[in-house]
Parts: C-alpha cells; sequence; structure tokens
C-alpha cells in the first residue's frame, strides 16, 4: 500500500481574464458615455494677415446669417443642395481649376458651408479658400 500523502497544488487565482473584462467595460463606458460642452465654447471667426492677390477671376460663393447662398453676387433661387450646385456648375463654366472663395456670415449656419464645400467637391472643384477680415490695429 501506499501511504504517501498527495502534495496539494497551491491555489493560483488567474486574473488575466478578469483583466480583460474590466478593460472592455473601460472601453465600453469610455465610447458610450457623452461630453456636453456647448455652453463653454466661444467661437471668434479667424484674422488673417495677408497680401490680395492681383485680379484673377473667382468664383465668389456668399452665404448671409440666413443661409441663403450667392454665386457670384447673384441670388441663389433657393437653399437646396442640388439648385447651389447647378448654381456653381453655371458660373464655374466646366472650369475645374477656377478658385473659389466662401464668404460665410459670423451668424451662418454650420450646414450651409458644409453644403458648398460638399457642392464643389462633387463638382471637381479644388481650389477653395475662406474670406477672413484684416485685424483691428486697435486691439490690446
Amino acid at each position: 500500500m501506499n501511504f504517501h500523502r498527495h502534495r496539494k497544488e497551491p491555489i493560483d487565482i488567474n486574473i488575466t481574464p478578469m483583466i480583460d473584462v474590466v478593460f472592455l467595460l473601460l472601453i465600453f463606458f469610455m465610447v458610450t458615455t457623452t461630453f456636453n460642452r456647448e455652453t463653454e465654447l466661444k467661437v471668434t471667426l479667424p484674422e488673417a494677415q495677408g497680401v490680395e492677390k492681383p485680379d484673377i477671376k473667382v468664383l465668389e460663393i456668399t452665404i448671409d446669417g440666413k443661409g441663403a447662398y450667392y454665386v457670384n453676387k447673384k441670388e441663389v433661387i433657393n437653399s437646396k443642395f442640388e439648385t447651389l450646385k447647378k448654381a456653381i456648375r453655371l458660373a464655374a463654366e466646366d472650369n475645374r481649376k477656377i478658385p473659389i472663395v466662401i464668404n460665410a456670415d459670423a451668424k451662418t449656419p454650420h450646414q450651409a458651408v458644409i453644403s458648398v464645400l460638399d457642392a464643389a467637391g462633387q463638382l471637381g472643384l479644388v481650389h477653395i479658400s475662406f474670406a477672413t477680415k484684416a485685424p483691428s490695429e486697435n486691439k490690446q
């Protein structure tokens, strides 16, 4: 007969799966959490110093505070995307290299500016810039 005592192996707790679960929960809560900072943000329109370019033909798109579009100072009939796209195409006269200058009012809805960028991109117009105002001299 064999009366040897069997050695008990020490109890080992494997914490690797537990760490994986904790990291997955952390990632889940980080992704699903929303951060509201709407009341903290104050946007100031940019100012830029630059030199005016010589007179070259540009396509000027102006957006007023209510979101109405003007292509080369002519009002677009309505604010629908397809109408805006057609007005830009007619003003560009199939010239894909014509520079576009976007003049957006400070109170212009962001979607209106994005619509102009999207319409220009779909028409293949890539030379786009935004108009800025010169900085005032009496700033402190």
